[in-house]
């Protein structure tokens, strides 16, 4: 007979639920009787919802869940996301004249054997596009506010790659509904006690109403608190504070000026004397919200730069202070603990990693499960590969701030040397004559591939000296077709994709079959 298996997960919101119905779909739960998911959220404790926003990554893990695409949209106030407008990060505003670049999700475009960035980066500064605008259609589509797919095409498919903006807390409710249909139990209630056992693991977790609660594998998803790894385990936690200094938001929805204002499809992440500003395009209004580090500006003058911002709409808009470290868990896996989400470690939210990392997380529990023997056996592989993936989106974040040429104080010390992880440090020497390869990263452990860097390198002015080797790359009429090529499919596409707001107005009213009409 084989032997039974619980699972207990303290918290919900976004990390608890999708944990639940991801186990619970991919250990199929429902059909087996020895497996058995419970989850403990406690109604008292809200949800923080610093990001609003996901990676590329969301819609397979949508997908395995089973959750339609048009149900999360219009559940969630979800729209389509196809990367980040970064404003005022290279430079700060002079003489009206404003610096900008965009990060899309599509990879730059390519033939068997010839890649584009080189030829770029040999052509004029003077008179070249930017550089996602030259190797992808995305930039231009999004600078458009069109979507990324048409009405007709198949849930998460369309010709460009994209992530979502959403409600964090609706999504947490669509997470649960999922989860609970997929076999997982609810309980209600706050932790009173965490109690450990001789050998220092976790023995049962106290709720008042539901007495002691005990399990095979507890799994920490109770947000910063962090209550059973943290308080209860003890697992140190690894600050990147000396090199990622934002440690605050002060955070608001606001409304768009008119009801039929065009709906971005990208994240607008602002660069400020201390920080940056995010601005999210919701279906129903905007998330906005000042990152800043506390060493650097205070609440009230982080509070002034939100309100200056948003001008008009700012009236009298209610705003949230929200603290935060950034950083993660050393041991993320200790015993029979694991820590999914804010719990294990949080870093701003500049790329949306948020959700990235719980998906990450959560794949790998399901995967190294262990249905028999120790529960503990996965920790080791699971703690190096967890540190190693926070570590390179460390690298990856800093990389916004370390090219800057701004010249306040948050951001002169950003490009000091002694604030710039050593890998990174050590890439940029390399990249100073060649771009980033493929080989620079290990793909499991890594999120962001060699493009993305890519993207924030050049469009912040970045150098790669090419020159001496230009004989390399003999194709240049070949590149040059190439270049026109994506013009014109970028013509194309804007003229042949729905504007953003109508497709998701019609997906909200139809769902994406009837969608189609008018059209």
């Amino acid at each position: 007979m084989q032997r039974r298996r619980s699972i207990l997960i303290v918290g919900g919101g976004t990390a608890g639920w999708l944990t639940a119905a991801y186990l619970a779909k991919a250990l199929r739960v429902a059909e087996q009787s020895h497996l058995e998911i419970t989850l403990l959220e406690s109604p008292d404790i809200g949800i923080v919802g610093v990001g609003e926003a996901t990676f590329p990554t969301i819609r397979n893990t949508l997908r395995f869940l089973g959750i339609e695409e048009a149900h999360f949209i219009r559940e969630t106030s979800a729209t389509f996301k196809q990367g980040i407008r970064f404003v005022d990060w290279a430079e700060a505003p002079r003489d009206g004249r404003r610096h900008s670049y965009f990060h899309p999700f599509e990879a730059p475009f390519a033939t068997e054997g010839t890649s584009l960035a080189p030829y770029w980066l040999l052509q004029s500064e003077q008179t070249r596009a930017p550089f996602a605008e030259a190797v992808t259609i995305q930039a231009r589509v999004a600078d458009a506010a069109r979507a990324p797919k048409r009405p007709h095409e198949s849930d998460f498919a369309g010709p460009l790659n994209y992530a979502y903006h959403f409600d964090a807390a609706k999504l947490a409710q669509v997470l649960a509904d999922r989860a609970r249909a997929l076999g997982v139990r609810h309980l209600q209630g706050a932790v009173s006690e965490v109690a450990l056992d001789e050998s220092g693991a976790i023995a049962h977790v106290a709720s008042p109403g539901h007495g002691a609660l005990s399990a095979d594998l507890f799994i920490d998803c109770t947000g910063f608190r962090a209550e059973l790894i943290g308080k209860a385990l003890g697992s140190p936690f690894k600050s990147a504070k000396p090199v990622l200094f934002a440690d605050r938001a002060v955070a608001c929805r606001a409304p768009y000026e008119r009801p039929d204002a065009p709906i971005q499809s990208y994240t607008v992440a602002t660069a400020h004397e201390a920080g940056w500003i995010w601005d999210i395009a919701l279906a129903g209004g905007r998330g906005v919200g000042c990152v800043y580090a506390s060493d650097y500006m205070d609440d009230d003058r982080a509070e002034a730069v939100l309100r200056d911002y948003l001008g008009k709409a700012a009236g009298e808009i209610e705003t949230r202070k929200i603290a935060f470290d950034a950083g993660y868990r050393e041991q993320q896996w200790i015993k029979n603990c694991v820590a999914v989400g804010l719990a294990a470690g949080f870093l701003e939210p500049l790329e949306s990693t948020g959700v990235v990392l719980i998906e990450a997380a959560v794949a790998m529990i399901a995967e190294l499960f262990p249905h028999s023997g120790p529960v503990s056996a996965p920790a080791r592989r699971f703690n190096d590969l967890m540190a190693a993936r926070f570590d390179n989106i460390i690298v990856f974040l800093k990389l916004h701030y370390a090219l800057s040429r701004r010249t306040e104080p948050f951001w002169r010390d950003n490009v000091d040397p002694a604030s710039i992880p050593e890998r990174l440090t050590e890439l940029l020497e390399q990249w100073r004559h060649r771009p980033p390869a493929r080989f620079d990263f290990i793909l499991d452990l890594e999120t962001f591939a060699f493009f993305n860097y890519q993207y924030i390198l050049y469009g912040m002015g970045f150098e790669t000296d090419l020159a001496d080797g230009a004989g390399e790359f003999p194709d240049v009429a070949g590149a040059a077709k190439l270049f026109a090529k994506i013009r014109g499919f970028a013509d194309r596409a804007t003229q042949d994709l729905p504007s953003h707001r109508d497709l998701i107005t019609q997906i909200n009213r139809f769902g994406f079959d009837k969608a189609l009409e008018g059209v």
